[in-house]
């Protein structure tokens, strides 16, 4: 009797950190694409391209993710991007990360 109360508790523990490992994998996931996605964009203004957000839609896509926000002011872009959970965390949870990319702040 003890050995299936442990042995459910193994599972149980080994399920749950199988979940949160999942989850933080996403989440990394959702950053790297929202970090290039923003760098593209910004990329875009530099380059005085028409279609900063555009660009970005397309980098977060080739990385799993979708563009949920874009906007750009000046030389900075700061986009939302949002990446479907897999695994066991199941259908319908998703990371959304948002990143910020621009010119570094001259001093002064």
């Amino acid at each position: 009797m003890w050995a299936v109360v442990v042995i459910a508790l193994l599972v149980s523990f080994a399920l749950g950190a199988a979940a949160v490992g999942g989850a933080v994998v996403t989440r990394h996931r959702a950053a790297g694409a929202a970090d290039l996605a923003a760098l593209a964009a910004a990329d875009a203004v530099a380059d005085a391209a028409t279609e900063p957000c555009g660009r970005a839609a397309v980098v977060a896509e080739r990385h799993g993710g979708l563009l949920i926000a874009c906007a750009v002011k000046g030389m900075v872009v700061d986009v939302v991007v949002r990446l479907p959970a897999g695994g066991l965390l199941g259908d319908g949870l998703f990371a959304s990360v948002r990143a910020r990319a621009g010119p570094a702040a001259t001093a002064g």
